[in-house]
């Protein structure tokens, strides 16, 4: 399968879905993205870390200095009880017009 572009303004809901699951990474969170889409979708490098400081801005995620997995630092990145209730109030509105958008696709 190629890869698709994100669109605009569902990277920001994934890497909060992503914290979810544990701290990680900019470089882990992307593979994740793209391993949990079964390489479906792509977050660049220039989107990514760029979502990443919007989201630490605003309180949806904190980060850390830490030692990664080849001992080299890396910042890590862990999703904020701010951040939890944003994705939940995301997710709700993906849901629904993930649901509107099915049912124009299949009006006859």
């Amino acid at each position: 399968m190629p890869k698709t572009d994100l669109l605009q303004g569902t990277l920001d809901l994934l890497i909060l879905k992503i914290l979810a699951l544990g701290p990680n990474h900019g470089w882990g969170i992307s593979n994740r993205i793209r391993q949990i889409s079964r390489d479906g979708l792509n977050a660049s490098q220039g989107s990514l870390y760029p979502a990443l400081h919007r989201l630490e801005l605003r309180g949806d995620v904190e980060s850390e200095m830490k030692p990664s997995e080849n001992n080299r630092l890396a910042r890590v990145y862990t999703l904020t009880r701010a951040g939890r209730r944003r994705l939940e109030t995301e997710n709700a509105t993906w849901e629904r017009f993930v649901l509107s958008v099915a049912r124009i696709l299949n009006a006859e």
